[in-house]
């Protein structure tokens, strides 16, 4: 992705973010200038990748398969002076863009839809060798336990959430023509580095082309 490419689409999302009424908290506008003059005190924001984060998983097209995120609050797998069990974030899928199809190793999360358009999940449990199971599973909807068919594709409009376990795949979109939707994520501690299995291998972080300065800076750049 160019650079000038992701500038707009944080500057859009947000502008995006705040007319949902989400508040961010200082550290999402930062320049560039000031993580480098910040000392040791914001560790946990560099080492628990807290922040921006925008990604085309490698496509070169992001309209199409893509997402924007922002983590707010993290912890760490590994290391002992972060003591948080739970993490954060806030998505931006927009209509018809794909988050292609993953489970997590050991991250359980809700996907809750804070506002904007509907979200469409598509849902599989995977099979032991990793495929897509065909059998049906139960998944739980805002607190009620639910049997679904493999591969089912489930709706969720504002207010609405799902909770995902280890292990059971899922892609989403917002649904065309009702605008994009704004995701909020509550889960146990996030690990994008180890703990995503991707159903086809994807990128997850842009290779990116410098054509003008960044705006602020990704969560995995701030030792650049």
């Amino acid at each position: 992705m160019k650079r000038s490419e992701i500038n707009k689409i944080l500057l859009d999302a947000d502008a995006f973010i705040a007319e949902m009424g989400f508040a961010l908290p200082p550290f999402a506008h930062f320049t560039p200038e000031r993580w480098r003059d910040l000392g040791a005190q914001y560790d946990e924001i560099r080492d628990n990748m807290l922040g921006w984060d925008v990604t085309d998983y490698g496509h070169g097209s992001f309209p199409d398969i893509g997402l924007t995120l922002f983590t707010l609050r993290n912890g760490s797998l590994t290391d002992a002076r972060y003591t948080k069990k739970y993490a954060e974030k806030l998505l931006i899928s927009g209509e018809n863009q794909v988050c292609p199809m993953h489970f997590h190793f050991s991250k359980t999360e809700d996907i809750i839809n804070r506002g904007g358009g509907t979200l469409l999940m598509e849902l599989w449990k995977s099979a032991p060798d990793g495929e897509k199971s065909a059998e049906p599973f139960s998944v739980s909807f805002d607190g009620e336990r639910r049997n679904i068919a493999a591969g089912a594709v489930v709706e969720l409009r504002p207010g609405m959430s799902v909770t995902l376990e280890p292990y059971v795949y899922h892609a989403f979109w917002a649904q065309p023509g009702r605008g994009r939707v704004l995701i909020g994520e509550v889960s146990s501690v996030n690990d994008d580095n180890t703990d995503n299995r991707f159903y086809e291998p994807q990128g997850r972080f842009p290779t990116i082309e410098e054509d003008e300065e960044p705006v602020w800076l990704l969560c995995n750049e701030y030792g650049r």
